[in-house]
């Protein structure tokens, strides 16, 4: 059997949980650019991965707190997978990868950091992204800070999202 090491989750894995649940306080703070939501919906947001794998990696969440996909109403499940598609759309436009990784860690079971609140990750890829660094240095290694994904990111999103909602 071949492992997959990724030893630079760990301080992630091993930090104190906050109190109540993350993804429903943050949207509220007002402190969208800081916090690295890109975009505010009706019913989902779109924020950036503050522990990413690859430059670009993105959230889509529900503002609802809800654990499993058969808890959201059709409502919310279009406007998650509408944003799904053009924070996909806006990373392909920015950041040119050749893949991505989509996906949900439903409970705990399933490898869910916050197992109460669904969220899906879309992780950009490109072939040869993986290298020794995270086995060899433990330390992974991000062409970019959060700031600047932010701030390249920020606009196409908008973009892609108004080219849904027009289509």
């Amino acid at each position: 059997m071949n492992r997959l090491w990724a030893p630079w989750r760990l301080p992630y894995i091993k930090a104190p949980r906050a109190e109540g649940c993350i993804f429903c306080s943050l949207p509220r703070e007002g402190r969208d650019r800081e916090l690295g939501i890109l975009y505010q919906g009706r019913r989902a947001y779109v924020i950036l991965n503050a522990f990413p794998y690859n430059s670009g990696h993105l959230m889509v969440v529900p503002f609802r707190h809800v654990a499993w996909l058969s808890d959201l109403d059709d409502a919310e499940a279009l406007e998650l997978f509408t944003l799904l598609t053009a924070a996909t759309q806006a990373v392909t436009e920015t950041y040119g990868p050749e893949g991505f990784n989509l996906g949900m860690n439903l409970g705990r079971a399933a490898g869910a950091g916050i197992d109460d609140h669904l969220h899906m990750h879309i992780v950009p890829r490109w072939i040869g992204d993986t290298n020794f660094m995270p086995v060899i240095g433990d330390v992974k290694v991000l062409p970019e800070d959060l700031t600047a994904t932010y701030d390249r990111l920020a606009g196409p999103l908008l973009a892609a999202v108004e080219r849904r909602h027009a289509g």
